[in-house]
């Protein structure tokens, strides 16, 4: 349960692209901008590519417009992260990744079959699992030492979580000094979504962002 958690926040958080205004002379002529986020550029390309890499995970994408909006938060987190001079993910720490991403489908098969259907080359998705590292690991690194967690809330989340739904299931929970390690991490992880969920919502207030794109239902694209 908490690996698959730990693959949805990289799906929710990441999936980026390098700087777009970088990439402006490498485009195809059919690609167009989706978004300007003050003197730089979010393009289609971006947004297909980011739906693409959510069809691997999930089954399905969202919207145009949420993924703009995926993709701003994104280019927020970049840009601080660069001016930072954070450093980017080892390649050992992207193997591990691309291959935790790979055994959160039931095989090897039925990942490569999901990435044929999006259209997804094994190089890109390295790159969009590398770019989530970058964004998560910066994330991890300015807002983990502002979260506590409380002992009661361990046990809390034992109790509601891992001792209830191994019951549902008809399983022996774990023991609780079994789980607590695992318990902590995660209520970690959530203290920091919470923390950097409202930075990014604070940061962006400020900043000028003109969408260029009219949103396109779920499933349409």
């Amino acid at each position: 349960m908490l690996r698959k958690m730990h693959v949805r926040r990289l799906v929710l958080l990441g999936a980026m692209m390098f700087t777009a205004g970088s990439r402006l002379s490498a485009q195809e002529v059919v690609d167009r901008i989706a978004a300007r986020v003050e003197s730089d550029v979010i393009l289609l390309s971006e947004v297909r590519e980011l739906s693409r890499y959510q069809k691997l995970v999930d089954g399905q994408s969202e919207s145009d417009d949420q993924i703009l909006d995926r993709l701003v938060d994104q280019w927020i987190v970049r840009t601080e992260a660069a001016t930072a001079r954070f450093p980017r993910p080892s390649a050992a720490e992207i193997d591990r990744n691309v291959e935790r991403l790979k055994k959160s489908f039931g095989s090897d098969t039925e990942f490569e079959v999901r990435r044929r259907e999006t259209g997804l080359t094994d190089a890109e998705v390295r790159e969009l699992v590398e770019s989530q590292l970058y964004l998560n690991n910066y994330l991890n690194s300015r807002f983990r030492p502002m979260v506590q967690v409380d002992p009661q809330e361990i046990e809390k989340f034992y109790q509601d979580g891992v001792v209830a739904r191994a019951k549902a299931r008809g399983q022996e929970p774990p023991t609780l000094e079994a789980a607590r390690e695992a318990i902590q991490e995660a209520l970690l992880q959530r203290g920091i979504n919470t923390q950097a969920d409202q930075w990014i919502r604070e940061t962006r207030s400020r900043l000028h962002v003109d969408k260029l794109l009219a949103s396109t239902p779920e499933g349409a694209k």
